[in-house]
């Protein structure tokens, strides 16, 4: 087997939020890929880093009176300390805010201005007096100037959905100071992205190569158009002080945006292992020296257009080598729904551990659940339980804890030798012969986490069947049948250790135990050529094991009930803060509004709800936060464009019924025109807005009243 030279990245998580479980999808799927890795005797690097630098960041830490480096270096603390109980092993966990990724992102600006790359113009943007700040889209509020809804974000409109620029609102006020902000020149700096070595560039990469996931692939063509379109808009890559970040060279008092230097951090966090670790930088990201390594990076969906197209832009015509391969996952929901606060179901990954649930029971369950694609995954909290408790307890560890008490007790902690183990071989090989460990090898390889979990549950299956037909329970009231009773237990033993090989990348720690109990220095990966016998998986003859002590308990409900219990959140206005989000593309929570003015029946009666059925939904082109819906009233078609793409993809929405005000005056937006409204409850997170759903029966059409 060639050793390959691996380096994995997983995406940076914000220096300003608590991880929590939809972010652990990713780190989980990471981790198992990469201990499967180097199981198999791989070169394989894992970093990560905080993603330190922006406005929220300078915000709270002037809110909390600490400076931005104190918190984020108790931050850094803290997530570690999140990734660390879950067993997630990184080789490096670095931060952004790094002479290491100051250098990279100097010299990748360098290299593209002197490529002609970077572009400077005025733009005029909204800015607060009594902060003296400009102010990003997000921290400025005020009424639509489509529907005249009050306290909306300088981008859209939470209400009609519309799309607009913070200079378009009426009676703006910041969300930093309340100020009413005033228009303000600024000189910015641009990546020309719809410069043709880009543009070109990025249409042949994303389609040749198999650098990206085929839906992956299809929404970057989607997002740059054929050849002779210019689709792409150049992006802006600074911002004007004060800002927490790292200084462009040459332009007092420009800062690099956040999402120029956040992909470069995964090259500063690997330069400073490489530092340390006498490891070659320029094996892994220099073009003429990285033939034989490679590069992956793990994110989100909803961070593919920076990691995609920005990134590999930037590192191709800065002279760097491009990612092997981009692995983007779905979000993570709860119970069928959006993890939400009130219901307790949005858990941080603190809370779990405080809560004294075992970290493995969640990483067993997401892999159970992952595949190579975008979909999103689901905990459900009751299958959760169902099945850790049949799978990781009933099926696998019921097959140690059955037969290792016998071989200690009665064989002094040995098992089979000499004719008995050949004896042992034999049966393994007639009774185990359609065993394919190539299918869960292959299976990891392509991230395939669920398929590998079913062949190995298929395999414990098997085992206990073999185990049950043997019976050494009862082999053991007979005192005559001492080596059938050792022989019986030894296959037990032999076929929970190879189970036990197969489970180590998903539970490193039981696997640390059982090698403790097995007296294995290392679990080694079980491969096998095409002509080698199962039997060859199997621990040597007469191998001695120590006393079997309980390996892992089940789940109890009321553990989970706990669980939620922790985390909900009362929804008072006092009680909801301003909440940060651990990504950027990610809303920031707000509070909620208080209850508005009493209406009558009268009024009430004049909003024609009706129950529609979502025949299609798709993207907007252009548009950051609308999907367009086409939905089905019984008798006619509408359309409306809804804000709700950050909490829903197009392809989960389409068959559903929903509810829909049908009188709305049809208004023109930007994208075309919009025939009503969809309903939905909550604030706009992603993790809080929730699209009505009428109960089993209802019909398209119908009214509700």
């Amino acid at each position: 087997m060639n050793k390959r030279k691996i380096l994995v990245t997983s995406a940076l998580p914000y220096a300003n939020g608590s991880i929590h479980l939809g972010h652990l999808v990713e780190y989980i799927q990471t981790d198992m890929w990469v201990r499967f890795q180097k199981m198999r005797g791989h070169s394989v690097f894992y970093v990560c880093a905080d993603d330190t630098h922006g406005t929220p960041i300078m915000l709270r830490a002037e809110k909390e009176g600490i400076s931005p480096e104190t918190l984020i270096a108790r931050v850094h603390d803290e997530h570690l300390s999140d990734f660390t109980g879950f067993y997630i092993r990184f080789d490096n966990y670095y931060s952004t805010h790094s002479p290491e990724t100051r250098q990279f992102s100097e010299d990748i600006y360098t290299r593209l201005k002197n490529a002609g790359l970077i572009a400077v113009r005025g733009i005029e943007q909204l800015y607060d007096p009594v902060k003296q700040m400009f102010l990003p889209d997000r921290f400025v509020k005020g009424e639509c100037p489509k529907c005249g809804a009050k306290d909306q974000y300088g981008d859209s409109c939470e209400a009609c959905g519309a799309a607009y620029a913070p200079t378009e609102l009426k009676n703006p006020y910041s969300a930093v100071s309340g100020a009413e902000p005033v228009k303000k020149s600024s000189e910015h700096y641009f990546f020309s992205l719809s410069d043709a070595r880009c543009s070109d560039f990025l249409r042949a990469w994303t389609r040749e190569g198999d650098h990206l996931q085929p839906e992956a692939a299809n929404k970057m063509h989607e997002w740059l158009g054929e050849a002779g379109e210019n689709k792409l808009s150049d992006w802006d890559i600074s911002r004007d002080a004060p800002y927490f970040g790292f200084e462009i060279p040459d332009a007092r008092g420009k800062y690099f945006y956040v999402w120029l230097d956040a992909p470069i951090g995964y090259m500063g966090s690997f330069k400073n292992l490489c530092e340390r670790e006498n490891i070659s930088f320029d094996a892994f990201w220099q073009p003429g020296l990285s033939s034989d390594t490679e590069l992956y990076h793990f994110i989100g969906k909803d961070i593919l257009y920076f990691h995609a197209l920005f990134w590999p832009a930037m590192l191709k015509n800065a002279g760097y080598r491009t990612p092997t391969k981009i692995f983007a996952h779905g979000f993570l929901t709860v119970n069928g729904e959006k993890m939400s606060k009130s219901r307790g179901t949005f858990i941080t990954a603190e809370s779990y551990l405080k809560q004294g649930l075992n970290p493995e029971w969640l990483r067993y369950y997401y892999a159970a659940k992952l595949n190579s694609t975008l979909e999103d995954i689901d905990l459900n909290l009751e299958d959760f339980v169902a099945r850790v408790n049949s799978d990781l307890v009933g099926k696998f560890i019921n097959i140690a804890s059955r037969c290792a008490g016998f071989i200690t007790k009665r064989f002094n902690g040995q098992l089979v030798d000499g004719e008995q183990y050949q004896h042992l071989r034999a049966i393994v090989d007639k009774r185990f012969a359609m065993w394919r460990p190539d299918q869960i090898d292959h299976a990891f390889e392509q991230r395939e986490f669920a398929a590998a979990v079913r062949q190995i549950m298929k395999f414990a299956d098997e085992a206990n069947e073999a185990i049950h037909e043997l019976a050494p329970w009862e082999i053991a009231k007979d005192p005559q049948r001492e080596n059938e009773l050792q022989s019986a237990c030894t296959l037990g033993i032999q076929l929970f250790y190879v189970l036990s090989c197969y489970l180590k990348p998903i539970l490193p720690e039981t696997a640390r135990r059982i090698e403790h109990f097995l007296n294995c220095e290392s679990l080694p990966w079980p491969a096998l050529t095409d002509d080698q016998p199962v039997s060859n998986l199997l621990l040597p003859a007469g191998h001695a094991i120590n006393p079997y002590q309980h390996l892992m308990t089940r789940i109890e409900a009321k553990q989970i009930d706990a669980l939620v219990a922790a985390n909900v959140q009362s929804l008072t206005p006092s009680a909801v803060q301003a909440d940060s989000p651990a990504r950027h593309g990610q809303k920031q929570q707000h509070g909620i509004a208080p209850i508005a003015d009493m209406i009558s029946i009268d009024d009430f009666s004049k909003i024609d709800l009706r129950i529609a059925r979502i025949a299609k939904a798709e993207h907007v082109a252009g548009a950051e936060k609308l999907l367009k819906l086409t939905l089905d009233i019984g008798n006619e078609l509408r359309t409306v464009f809804a804000g709700i793409k950050s909490a829903y993809d197009p392809e989960q929405l389409e068959g559903r019924l929903t509810v829909m005000v049908a009188n709305l005056a049809p208004r023109q937006m930007k994208f075309g025109l919009s025939e009503g409204m969809v309903l939905a409850a909550g604030d706009g997170n992603p993790g809080e807005l929730f699209l009505l759903s009428p109960d089993t029966g209802a019909q398209p059409g119908m009214r509700v009243k």
